[in-house]
């Protein structure tokens, strides 16, 4: 039976909120009136029975990615093409870039249907953009995605290249195996964008650290896609040395997916310091890497 998912304008009467299970959607476009209500009902559409479709291949999406695959859906198959490059040198399976790809199926529905000055989707942080001639989206960066409050701002405009923006770390709502608050990266696709942040939160690490705690997946949530494999489930007491020898190794995995083309920038965020690699445009950093000094890991 397909599902009948919850979908609504909020009290702001310019956004739209689409629900189904897992898939929490807000979506914003910007344009004619007429054109703007023809995106809403195209989005409202493709998001019906958008579950009920990644359901059907579940298995396939929770197997680790091969370089073929069987899959058929168009959003399955996106998922597979997004982690598909690092399926050689890691562990991964599909879902690492489900909420990319369906926050970019969705917009792609509404772009079909509208001509749009500027639209979004922001599926619980892994953002799908369209940017029309002299838009711009400013994106809030927050320390920790399960708190509020913006540490600062980056700005994306019709002119770059990004049009994906995706987030992951061990607070985040997927289980993480490394010990990164928040990965934020900017890439050309949400999927490509959510795909990379997993990677690369994966890389942020202390392997066998004391303070680090750590569990099996499949004990926490048995129908984990990573199986057997140890989650962070707490950070103790970092010292200096050891936040910025972590932020090192995911910065050096960032690092290798820029100058392969697979993302625009990166920040990397652990126990309130912050390394910046590839971005242009953060407020006050202007390009230029950095670490915030704070030794203290809560």
């Amino acid at each position: 039976m397909m599902r009948r998912p919850q979908i609504a304008l909020l009290s702001d009467g310019r956004r739209l909120h689409l629900q189904d299970g897992p898939i929490d959607l807000i979506v914003e476009a910007r344009g004619r009136a007429d054109a703007v209500r023809a995106a809403y009902d195209a989005a409202a559409q493709r998001f019906t029975g958008l579950l009920d479709e990644l359901c059907a291949e579940l298995p396939g999406l929770r197997a680790p990615a091969e370089e073929k695959t069987s899959l058929k859906g168009v959003v399955a198959r996106r998922m597979h093409a997004a982690v598909a490059p690092y399926a050689v040198a890691c562990f991964i399976t599909p879902m690492a870039a489900v909420a990319g790809s369906v926050a970019e199926e969705i917009l792609g529905a509404m772009m079909v249907a509208a001509t749009l000055d500027r639209a979004y989707v922001n599926n619980g942080g892994d953002i799908a953009l369209h940017l029309g001639k002299g838009e711009h989206f400013a994106v809030g960066l927050m320390d920790r995605p399960d708190r509020d409050g913006v540490m600062r701002t980056m700005r994306v405009d019709a002119n770059d290249p990004v049009r994906g923006i995706a987030t992951s770390g061990r607070h985040g709502r997927s289980f993480s195996l490394g010990i990164a608050d928040a990965v934020t990266v900017l890439a050309a696709t949400a999927s490509q964008a959510d795909a990379a942040a997993t990677v690369i939160a994966n890389a942020v690490d202390l392997p066998g650290h004391p303070a680090i705690s750590r569990k099996p997946a499949n004990e926490l949530q048995p129908d984990s896609d990573l199986g057997a494999r140890l989650v962070t489930r707490d950070v103790g007491a970092l010292s200096h040395n050891e936040i910025a020898a972590a932020l090192e190794s995911g910065a050096d995995c960032a690092r290798q997916l820029f100058d392969r083309g697979l993302i625009e920038g990166a920040m990397l965020r652990l126990c309130g310091d912050m390394l910046v690699i590839g971005t242009k445009d953060i407020e006050e950093q202007r390009s230029r890497p950095l670490v915030l000094e704070n030794a203290a890991c809560a």
